[in-house]
């Protein structure tokens, strides 16, 4: 058996895409995969010192990586109409430098936030902290991400949606990207073409089977939100559209790229088809 280090976050969406093949309901081959949950901030900060074979990222930081890391086509999140929200106290007016708490400097959203409000003052914090840390004023605003979004104390209330940033930004009503995941360039070429088609069927197997999936990760509590708003989650980011990437979801993917550039966070524009790993070969090596 190959051993391959899988490194994804424990949140409910990347659970889900991973699970089916944590429980054997997948044909991994020689592959024997290790599952290493992490919150996403670590995973892109270890991702930047290429720890892992495959891992999950924020898109918004790819372009740091693209030498290092090959995009997968798969287990892929994006927002469609929704995304992360910054949250204030109902009571709390926000000025133009206020101080904020955001989940990790290489997050999508927090590029894209600090591209809106250049002149907010960032804290980085874990984002299971960052509702508290605004409830009790330790910072004027905070960007919720993942299932925190669905429900947050009372006492506050969403200033902005970043969806609202991404759709002023992009134009053209593209879906919003937020993660996916990467694969080790020194993987032989063979190998990681093996390892996405198997990510794939992964994906593909857990939404197929997801009333099960969904039943059997709340029984073994492994996720942290369960009955109608684990169904609602990962309807926003674990459905059919994660399975492999779509044309308009590149496209999305090039415009972010775009938008970095522009702002002057890389050096060049990239493609991300690019950054793929290039299907045809396996086709020049079956001739």
């Amino acid at each position: 058996m190959n051993p391959i280090q899988l490194a994804h976050s424990p949140d409910a969406d990347d659970i889900f895409m991973y699970y089916a093949i944590k429980f054997g309901w997948v044909d991994t081959k020689e592959y024997q995969f290790e599952n290493i949950g992490l919150d996403i901030e670590t995973l892109n900060k270890e991702a930047l010192k290429g720890t892992y074979d495959v891992t999950a990222i924020s898109f918004g930081m790819y372009p740091l990586i693209k030498e290092e890391y090959a995009l997968l086509r798969t287990a892929v999140s994006f927002g469609e109409g929704y995304g992360p929200k910054l949250i204030r106290r109902k009571d709390k007016k926000l000025k133009r430098n206020f101080k904020v708490a955001l989940s990790g400097k290489y997050t999508t959203n927090a590029m894209l936030f600090r591209i809106y409000y250049p002149e907010a003052r960032p804290v980085y914090m874990n984002f299971l902290e960052i509702e508290e840390a605004v409830v009790n004023g330790v910072v004027d605003a905070g960007v919720l991400i993942h299932e925190s979004i669905l429900d947050f104390d009372e006492s506050l209330e969403v200033e902005k949606e970043i969806w609202d940033i991404w759709a002023e930004l992009a134009g053209e009503g593209l879906p919003f990207p937020l993660g996916g995941m990467a694969i080790r360039r020194s993987l032989p070429l063979n190998r990681a073409i093996e390892i996405e088609n198997i990510l794939i069927e992964g994906v593909k197997v857990a939404n197929a089977r997801k009333e099960e999936l969904c039943t059997k990760l709340e029984k073994d509590a492994l996720v942290r939100i369960s009955d109608k708003m684990l169904k609602q989650y990962l309807d926003m980011y674990a459905s059919d559209a994660s399975i492999e990437l779509s044309p308009l979801q590149i496209k999305a993917l090039d415009r972010l790229y775009e938008i970095g550039y522009r702002h002057g966070l890389w050096e060049a524009p990239i493609k991300t088809e690019d950054y793929l790993i290039p299907k045809e070969y396996s086709e020049l090596r079956s001739r």
